[in-house]
């Protein structure tokens, strides 16, 4: 089982393969030399040699095959490990570009749980793949026919025997290899379903305990834990069959040599004679190196079959179609979209040509229900999404036609799922500002309100823990306006926090205003009094558009929606008193 797409996956490194194939048959012919030195050894102590030089020289010859035995298998384990870890560097180098330059969030069939899975067991296992099966795949086809050139010139019939029932191994493999794969694309299959389920409950423990689903889930859980057992037995129960299938046929073809081999009289070249006992020892001891490559390829093809079902995950990844960029550089920060539509599926469109600008110097906001198409049209506008239709101009440039690494040089997005990491203060800022000195940092911190709370050198700890939501969403927002992007995307920064929070980062998105282009989404209105335009959306459309009092003077969805922001927010005053 050659797949040709995943060797081209291989690229440089396929040359390994070759390495440890000639390896491998230089080992096998190792073999050959101490057996037919042993076997000329008991040779000549039944023929009574006192010639004490021959056996001298025999051991020697033998000393000499085992000391190129063990070399060449130190030679094997190097070219194996190059092979190994070039090939899963390479590998997962791809995975990470691919993922990259598609976004998280946009990996065709592989969920989150299942790219990890995929991107670390699965790589593991196609390492398996390239380092163990196609080596042996190659070896096992030569070995035999060496073996046979040699044998040919001792027992005819039985290299002849030895050598047709070679082929049984493979034909037992074939045999097993359809139902194999069903087999193996199931145990992935369940494996990364089982994956997916277990970060789902995991991150949503808090709401099945709050809802007391958590034993439902629980039961659920061990059902899909016993589907992947059952499944993982049904491997487990198909390996051992075939393995005890490829058992007989080496040793029952080896046997049925020998036997042959017993039953007849034997002639070497004249100027090495043996007696017929010393040959045949030679063909028994010779017989199992006939069958041993095959075997270990059998053994190889299940390890294989996972590492290709794997190997083809990877592939549908790296198959999967990226957003179309160009190669112009960014010359202006002005931002327009002109009759922009988008949907994620051609019967339900989220936008329907809607129509937005924004200067250097603005902040725009884009306003509406929940579901109207402000966080998607946000997205679109950032280059995190793709695939609309009409026209996104910045400095005049269609969107499309930017470099994709030019463009994220000059846009920043702050939302409320903005990621900091597991490291110390300093590193996060380092992220966004390689060279930001502490002083600077401090300054940044000062100015959303945490130079008290945090430090340069405060360790973060998983999921920023140690914080509370408002002080997470501050030091989100410091972290990000230190790269200094010309153009800013703000979705819901101010989502989930208290109001001294909300007040604090909404200063610094206007202090920070100055000759950079922003756009802005928000649930809440009053975050938009100072803005240079809103637009308000509705069922994809751009219903209206003005300053926040022009808005709140017309009759009109914003307004409506800004009142019962007001009274509500008065009727929570009121019952807090």
């Amino acid at each position: 089982m050659v797949d040709k797409r995943l060797i081209a996956l291989l690229g440089k490194d396929k040359k390994y393969v070759i390495y440890i194939v000639i390896c491998n048959l230089f080992m096998t012919l190792s073999n050959v030399l101490v057996t037919f030195s042993i076997t000329y050894l008991v040779n000549e102590l039944i023929m009574g040699t006192r010639e004490y030089q021959v056996y001298r020289t025999w051991f020697l010859v033998a000393a000499i095959g085992l000391l190129l035995r063990f070399g060449f298998t130190l030679l094997n384990g190097h070219f194996t490990a190059k092979l190994g870890t070039g090939a899963k560097e390479m590998l997962r180098a791809a995975i990470y570009d691919k993922v990259a330059r598609l976004g998280v969030r946009e990996t065709g069939e592989l969920s989150l749980a299942s790219l990890t899975q995929v991107g670390v067991e699965g790589v593991e296992q196609l390492d398996l793949y390239y380092s163990t099966y196609l080596p042996q795949l190659f070896s096992s086809m030569l070995s035999p026919i060496i073996l046979f050139i040699l044998l040919m010139n001792i027992s005819k019939p039985s290299a002849i025997i030895l050598l047709c029932c070679v082929p049984l191994i493979p034909m037992s493999i074939i045999a097993v290899s359809k139902y194999a794969k069903k087999i193996f694309a199931k145990y992935w299959g369940q494996y990364t379903k089982m994956g997916d389920a277990f970060l789902d409950n995991i991150s949503g423990m808090k709401e099945l305990k709050i809802f007391g689903a958590d034993a439902r889930y629980h039961e659920k859980m061990n059902s899909e834990a016993e589907d992947f057992r059952k499944i993982t037995m049904k491997v487990l129960t198909m390996q051992l069959a075939s393995t005890t299938i490829m058992d007989l046929v080496a040793y029952g073809g080896a046997g049925l040599g020998i036997g042959v081999a017993l039953m007849r009289r034997m002639t070497i070249s004249p100027f090495l004679s043996m007696s017929t006992p010393a040959l045949i020892l030679f063909i028994v001891l010779v017989a199992v190196d006939f069958f041993l490559p095959m075997r270990a390829l059998g053994s190889a093809f299940h390890v294989s079959m996972n590492g290709a079902t794997a190997g083809h995950k990877i592939l549908t990844l790296l198959d999967t179609k990226e957003p179309v960029w160009g190669t112009e550089q960014v010359t202006g920060y002005e931002i327009e979209g002109k009759k922009v539509s988008f949907g994620y599926d051609e019967n339900r469109k989220i936008l329907n040509e809607i129509t937005f600008s924004a200067k250097p110097g603005e902040l725009v906001g884009l306003v509406g229900l929940s579901g109207c198409g402000k966080s998607t049209a946000l997205s679109l506008i950032s280059g995190l999404r793709d695939g609309y239709q009409g026209e996104i101009l910045v400095g005049g440039k269609e969107l499309h036609t930017i470099s994709r690494e030019d463009y994220f040089s000059h846009m920043g997005l702050v939302s409320v799922s903005t990621y900091l990491f597991n490291e110390t203060v300093r590193e996060n800022f380092r992220l966004a500002k390689k060279e930001i000195l502490d002083e600077e940092i401090v300054e940044r911190l000062s100015s959303v309100g945490l130079s008290d709370i945090v430090t340069p050198d405060t360790l973060l700890k998983e999921g920023s823990v140690n914080l509370s939501g408002g002080q997470r969403q501050r030091l989100a927002l410091a972290v990000s306006l230190s790269a200094e992007k010309e153009m800013y995307c703000f979705d819901e920064v101010t989502s989930n926090i208290d109001a001294d929070s909300e007040d604090i980062i909404m200063q610094e998105i206007f202090r920070k205003k100055e000759n950079k282009t922003i756009f802005m989404v928000s649930h809440r209105l009053k975050n938009f009094a100072k803005a240079d335009r809103i637009y308000v959306l509705s069922e994809g459309h751009v219903v209206q558009c003005g300053t926040h009092a022009e808005l709140c003077q017309s009759e009109g969805l914003y307004r409506d929606l800004y009142l019962k922001q007001l009274t509500m927010e008065e009727g929570y005053r009121h019952g807090k008193q």
